[in-house]
Order: C-alpha cells, then structure tokens, then sequence
C-alpha cells in the first residue's frame, strides 16, 4: 500500500516553489529539465514570457488565487523537457509543473489560451504580440521534444 502512495504524491505538479527545497527542485529539475544556459538563453531570444493575466483556473488553483485581492498574473518559463507556471498567492510562489508530452493547449475564445495537464488547468488573456510570439515559441519547443507517434514510424 505505500508504494501506491507513493506514487500519488508524485502525480502532484503544483509546488509551492517559494522556498530553496532540495526535494522539490530534484522533482522539477527531473520532470522538466534543468534551466537552460545563459548562452542558451540568448540564442532562444528569451526563455520567458511577459505577465500574463489569469482569466480562469482549476478549482486547486483557484481557491489559492482567493486568498488574497490582487490582480491574478502568473508567468510561463520554458525548459528542456517542459514548462513552469509560476503565481503568487499572499506571499507565497507557486509553480505548476508541465512536461511537453502532458501539456494540452487549446483557444477556446478570441485571445485567451488556455493550458492543461491532468486535472489542472490555467486559462490566460494572450492579446499582444509579445505574447503571441511566444507562445508560438512554446508551441516549437513541444514540437521539438515530444516523442514521435506510432503513425510517424
């Protein structure tokens, strides 16, 4: 039975990140990568995205979004293998973490993406172009490192 429980524990990709955590970083550092090279950095033109503003989330996300009366931003980081949203709640950082190959995005209206893993999801106002461009950013680097299908072999 504890290895089963266990294994729900990991299923977890929201951290609180606000702290220098040696386990949680192991965690993050394993399912995404580790962050990329200054001089990676800079021939990617930039690995993160402007503030962005939360229009909707997952209930989990949401009630840690209540507790204060601030304006609801988070920012997007990209890494090797995955994505980090990072938000602030009080005063307090937290970090939802997503691998490419779990990561759904979809437009349901006129600016506005919205960004799933699992049960999870954060819906964000995408209206200008630095915003755009790099999402489209986002959406090459899912491309590039997500593993091929079956059809594809």
């Amino acid at each position: 039975m504890l290895p089963f429980l266990v294994s729900l524990s990991l299923l977890n990709m929201l951290h609180n990140i606000s702290y220098n955590d040696p386990a949680i970083t192991a965690k993050i550092n394993a399912t995404v990568g580790k962050p990329f090279s200054i001089k990676e950095r800079l021939q990617r033109k930039g690995i993160g995205s402007p503030k962005l503003l939360i229009t909707k989330t997952s209930l989990e996300i949401h009630n840690l979004l209540i507790l204060d009366q601030n304006t609801n931003h988070c920012n997007v980081e990209l890494r090797p293998q995955g994505i980090i949203i990072r938000f602030r709640s009080l005063l307090e950082t937290y970090g939802l973490i997503i691998p490419y190959f779990k990561l759904k995005v979809y437009k349901e209206k006129p600016k506005e993406i919205t960004l799933f893993i699992d049960h999870y999801y954060i819906r964000l106002r995408v209206a200008t172009e630095p915003e755009v461009g790099f999402f489209k950013k986002m959406m090459d680097e899912k491309l590039r490192n997500v593993p091929p299908h079956i059809d594809t072999l």
